[in-house]
């Protein structure tokens, strides 16, 4: 009698997990066991084994130096040439340590130049002196060279009018750059998003925006505004607060009611974040063992002026970067083993970014 009625308290459970289950994803079983749980109540229980996994697994401080650094990009740019490239070439990133390893936070560009120069540059460095051996993967899209554009995955945004294809369309993909990864979800943050003057998520206010415009800019405000973006913006992400504002930390990094339970400045895990520049030009980081401080600190090095973090744990982190000798070549600039290379190529359960080569014109999110 006690086991019938525990299969029948049980079974409405079990056949949402099953269907769920059967549905396509792009994700491997025990990540989307973890998804189901958030998506049924279970937010708490995930959060909760989440902090105590990675409290366990925290770094010890100290330990032995790298001898060098993961290579990433086609090799350093030459004096020479960065003395001939416009001013907004970005600055070499200051070292942390006092002796650099061979090219460590030198920019290296990853695939076709337009006008003759770099779209995309690329460099790695260390990022804390008592933690010698975490690296951070850095990216720099120049604005006036690059197109940012949006897409929804299958299941993220949850509420998106239109699905598109879900990963990079085939149109475009002569012109394609860079990808990498969106934000949180939005039941993760009730973060708001928008595509071409439609509402896919309403607008939070209040939360840290990145937010394309129809001119070709890109930038990260703090939504100030109501719940739809309007026709002047062609796309907007939105993913807790901003991290970064006025080139200074966000003094309540501090305090996780803002950035949640396993999000909070004590907890290291991968994660990723997106910053712009005083020129205008975006920058992406990822780096494993980051607390919402030490990420902040990350992008602020980069050059960020204002900067927001994007989607966090080891499942989510992706920067990729494209070559066109013969055909598309895909490179993972971020060593993220629980994705491929293609992410992006095929259709993805969550939202993502492409960088595109910049077109003459207003600037749409083409979905064909």
């Amino acid at each position: 009698m006690t086991a019938a009625l525990v299969v029948v308290l049980l079974s409405p459970a079990l056949y949402s997990y099953t269907t769920a289950m059967l549905q396509p994803s792009s994700l491997p079983l025990g990540v989307r066991t973890v998804e189901w749980l958030r998506n049924h109540h279970g937010n708490w229980l995930v959060d909760t084994a989440e902090h105590y996994y990675y409290t366990w697994n925290a770094p010890a401080e100290g330990g032995p130096q790298l001898t060098r650094l993961p290579s990433v990009g086609f090799g350093a740019t030459s004096a020479a040439r960065r003395q001939r490239v416009t001013a907004s070439w970005p600055p070499r990133i200051a070292p942390v340590f006092r002796r650099r390893l061979p090219g460590e936070g030198v920019w290296k560009r990853t695939g076709p130049l337009v006008h003759g120069h770099p779209p995309v540059l690329v460099t790695t460095f260390r990022t804390e002196r008592d933690y010698p051996r975490i690296v951070a993967y850095v990216a720099w899209f120049d604005h006036t060279r690059t197109a940012l554009a949006f897409y929804p995955g299958r299941y993220e945004p949850p509420n998106a009018p239109v699905r598109g294809p879900m990963q990079v369309p085939y149109s475009q993909r002569w012109r394609l750059l860079a990808t990498f990864n969106g934000g949180f979800t939005h039941q993760d943050g009730n973060n708001g998003s928008s595509i071409d003057g439609r509402t896919y998520e309403p607008l939070t206010y209040g939360l840290a925006t990145l937010i394309g415009y129809r001119d070709g800019r890109v930038d990260i405000e703090t939504w100030r505004r109501g719940p739809d973006a309007g026709r002047n913006v062609v796309f907007a992400r939105q993913s807790l607060p901003l991290i970064i504002e006025h080139g200074r930390p966000n003094p309540a990094l501090n305090d996780s009611t803002q950035w949640g339970y396993t999000l909070g400045n004590a907890v290291r895990v991968w994660r990723t974040g997106v910053g712009i520049d005083r020129r205008g030009n975006v920058i992406y980081a990822a780096a494993d063992y980051q607390t919402v401080t030490t990420l902040a600190r990350i992008l602020r090095r980069a050059g960020a002026v204002r900067a927001m973090q994007f989607d966090i744990n080891p499942e989510w982190p992706s920067l990729i970067t494209y070559s066109h000798r013969r055909s598309l070549d895909p490179v993972k600039v971020v060593p993220n083993v629980q994705q491929s290379a293609t992410r992006y190529l095929v259709p993805d359960d969550r939202d993502f970014f492409a960088v595109y080569r910049r077109l003459a014109g207003p600037v749409t999110v083409p979905f064909k």
